[in-house]
């Protein structure tokens, strides 16, 4: 909710100034400004649903702003949202959908939705591909788990680890030996993944994705982007029905 909207008062001071005649000035003839404003105050309090009119009006006009500033990102940055070469990502490449979700290995909603979100292209027979972006919003631990994700992709293994992280259900156990051990059991070769977690070519990769995110400004894990639509949060039924309109488009 916006400062705004938490001040009521401040859009009816806005409003009573919107109301009143250019021309309204003491000695002008007409009612005074002050006469002016007692009628637009008794007003309002007897019809106090005109405030709520226009608190709705205002955020509607607030989330078609936010949508259109959204989409307009999406456009900009579309090649690196759902062509980049080196994302990973699961389901045929000329699947006729493609959904991209930004995640934090520390992120509750997205350790939840990750069975729902491996399922999506077996799903829609193959019509869906889901492409994965490292966005470690929380920093730390999570940022160190996902240039290990990364680094396991050189070895063939992203999927398996990405799985293996999100398997990690309590974010205290999310450590540097808990990242080593996962690794270790999902046939990655531990030694070979932290050398690589240092290189320029995977330290550029997840700075390249979190640059991306700032550019669309995904706030929050899990965000979903499919066609020129950005879905906040694991809302699966909201997901769906974007991904069943893009099929039929």
């Amino acid at each position: 909710m916006t400062p705004l909207l938490r001040k009521p008062s401040f859009v009816v001071a806005v409003m009573a100034l919107a109301l009143l005649p250019a021309c309204a000035q003491p000695g002008a003839g007409g009612a005074s400004k002050s006469e002016i404003e007692k009628i637009v105050r008794e007003y309002i309090l007897e019809n106090p649903e005109i405030i709520e009119e226009a608190l709705i009006a205002l955020s509607d006009k607030e989330k078609a702003a936010q949508a259109a500033a959204a989409q307009a990102a999406i456009a900009a940055n579309a090649n690196e949202l759902y062509a980049h070469a080196g994302d990973y990502s699961i389901g045929p490449a000329d699947a006729k959908v493609t959904v991209v979700e930004f995640f934090d290995y520390r992120c509750g909603f997205c350790k939840r939705s990750v069975d729902w979100v491996r399922a999506l292209p077996e799903e829609y027979d193959g019509e869906v591909r889901v492409v994965f972006k490292e966005l470690p919003i929380f920093g730390g631990i999570s940022e160190t788990a996902a240039l290990a994700a990364l680094a396991a992709g050189k070895q063939g293994k992203y999927l398996e680890m990405h799985v293996a992280l999100m398997g990690i259900k309590s974010n205290d156990d999310l450590t540097d030996a808990n990242i080593d051990a996962v690794a270790k059991s999902a046939g990655i070769n531990v030694a070979k993944m932290r050398a690589d977690m240092k290189s320029t070519a995977v330290q550029q990769q997840l700075s390249d994705m979190k640059v991306l995110g700032q550019n669309l400004a995904v706030a929050g894990t899990p965000g979903f982007f499919i066609g020129d639509q950005y879905i906040e949060g694991a809302n699966i039924p909201l997901i769906e029905a974007a991904i069943e309109d893009a099929l039929k488009s």
